[in-house]
C-alpha cells in the first residue's frame, strides 16, 4: 500500500516566509517606533517664585504656583511631574521619583541649567520616592507587559475552553479575581513593587486584566476565531506601544500618547502607579476607561451569543437537501 506525502509548493512556501518576515517587521516597528520617535516636550512642570525664560526652547509646559507647598501638592496629585523653586537664596528642584525616570531627568536637567545660569547648585528633593524594594523603579516600569500578556492569555483560554455566554462571563469573573489577587501578592508582599494597599492593588490589577480578557472573549464571540487575533493585535501591537508606561505619554509623537490613555494598557499602568504612590491623584479617568472596556467586552459577548443563536427560516427544499 503506497502513501502520498503532501508538500507545499515552493512558491507558496516562499510567500509564507515573506509574510512571516513582514509580520515580524511590523511587530518590531510597533514596539520600537514610539521609543525611537519620542522626545521630551510639553512636560507639565510647576514653577514657584518666578518664570522660565520665554525665549528658551524648553521641553516643558510650565504652571506657576504661589508657594512651594502648592507645588508639592500638585506633584502629589500628578498635575505636574516636578517643580522648580526659583528662589535666588535657596533654589530647589522638586521631583517625584515614583513618577517616570525620563520625566525626572528632564526636571533635574532643567533645574541644573537654571542653577548654572545663576551660579548656584539647586537642592533636589524627592517628593514622592520609590519603594526601597524597587529603588530604580524598574519593576514599576515593567508592569505593562505582564498586564497585557495576562489579559490576552486569560481571554484566549476562556474563548477556547469555555462554551456558553453565561459560563464565559462566569469564567472571566473568576479569572479576574484570581489573577488580581495573585498578581497583587507578587507585586506587593513578594517583590515590593506596589507601595499602596494590597486590596486596592488587587482590584486595579484584576480590572486591568479583565478589560483585555473580556475584549478578547467578546471579539471571539462576535467574529469567531479571527476575533482572538484582532483582540491580541489591538492590545499588544496598537495599545501597548502608545501606553506611556515607560515614558511620559506627552513625549510620544503626535496625539498617540493621549490616545493611548484611552486603551486598557495606558489606563491600567497609570492607575497602578497612582494607587501605589500617588493616593491624592484623581483616578476617575483611568477607572472610567477600564470599566468601559470591561463592559464593552461583555456587550460584545452577549451580542455575539444572540446573533449566533438567532433562528433562521430555510426553504423546505434546502432543508431536504441538507
Amino acid at each position: 500500500m503506497s502513501t502520498t506525502t503532501r508538500r507545499t509548493r515552493p512558491a507558496v512556501a516562499a510567500v509564507l516566509g515573506l509574510v512571516a518576515g513582514l509580520v515580524v517587521a511590523l511587530v518590531v516597528l510597533a514596539f520600537l517606533w514610539p521609543v525611537a520617535t519620542s522626545e521630551p516636550h510639553d512636560l507639565p512642570v510647576g514653577v514657584v517664585g518666578g518664570q522660565l525664560p520665554a525665549s528658551a526652547d524648553l521641553p516643558v509646559d510650565p504652571t506657576s504656583y504661589d508657594s512651594r507647598a502648592d507645588a508639592v501638592r500638585a506633584i502629589q496629585e500628578r498635575e505636574v511631574y516636578g517643580a522648580l523653586v526659583l528662589d535666588p537664596a535657596a533654589p530647589e528642584v522638586l521631583v517625584a521619583g515614583a513618577g517616570q525616570a525620563p520625566a525626572t531627568a528632564v526636571v533635574q536637567g532643567l533645574g541644573a541649567q537654571m542653577g548654572a545660569a545663576q551660579g548656584v547648585t539647586p537642592t533636589v528633593t524627592d517628593v514622592v520616592p520609590l519603594s526601597e524594594d524597587d529603588p530604580a523603579g524598574a519593576g514599576l516600569s515593567a508592569m505593562g507587559f505582564p498586564l497585557v500578556l495576562g489579559g490576552i492569555v486569560g481571554g484566549v483560554l476562556v474563548s477556547l475552553l469555555v462554551a456558553g455566554v453565561t459560563r464565559r462571563l462566569l469564567a472571566l469573573g473568576v479569572y479576574a479575581a484570581a489573577a488580581g489577587l495573585l498578581a497583587a501578592v507578587v507585586t506587593g508582599p513578594l517583590l515590593g513593587i506596589a507601595a499602596g494597599g494590597f486590596w486596592t492593588s488587587a482590584l486595579v490589577l484584576a480590572v486591568a486584566m479583565l478589560g483585555t480578557a473580556s475584549t478578547v472573549v467578546g471579539l471571539n464571540a462576535l467574529l469567531g476565531a479571527p476575533g482572538i487575533g484582532v483582540g491580541a493585535v489591538l492590545t499588544m501591537l496598537v495599545a501597548n506601544p502608545i501606553s506611556g508606561g515607560t515614558t511620559p505619554y506627552q513625549f510620544i509623537t503626535g496625539p498617540w500618547g493621549e490616545i493611548g490613555q484611552y486603551f486598557v494598557p495606558g489606563a491600567a499602568q497609570s492607575l497602578f502607579r497612582e494607587v501605589s504612590y500617588f493616593p491624592d491623584a484623581s483616578t476617575l479617568h483611568e477607572w472610567v476607561v477600564l470599566v468601559a472596556w470591561v463592559l464593552g467586552g461583555v456587550l460584545l459577548s452577549v451580542t455575539g451569543h444572540f446573533r449566533s443563536s438567532t433562528p433562521v427560516d430555510l426553504p423546505d427544499d434546502e432543508l431536504e437537501a441538507a
